[in-house]
């Protein structure tokens, strides 16, 4: 038996409506949200040679962080083997 019911043909057609709404509104966020990045991106006015130099020194930092990660592996190995005696 079908049921021919009205109110859920137009609950369906209401709820398809709202769903293409809603992501149509996230396209547009989805749209505004990348063009004001380009624009803070665009008005930042780095140039190469600060950029190189933000490269470098994060290069630098980064080197150290694992230099430090080696001395501390040996460290904790030092305590382990005096821990063991």
């Amino acid at each position: 038996m079908q049921n021919d019911n009205k109110l859920f043909e137009d609950l369906s057609k209401v709820a398809t409506a709202a769903m293409g709404t809603l992501a149509g509104a996230g396209k547009e966020l989805s749209e505004a949200a990348r063009d004001r990045m380009k624009d803070f991106v665009g008005a930042a006015d780095i140039s190469r040679d600060e950029f190189d130099a933000v490269k470098a020194t994060a290069m630098a930092a980064r080197e150290a962080v694992e230099q430090l990660k080696a001395e501390v592996a040996a460290l904790k190995a030092q305590i382990a083997a005096s821990r063991a005696d």
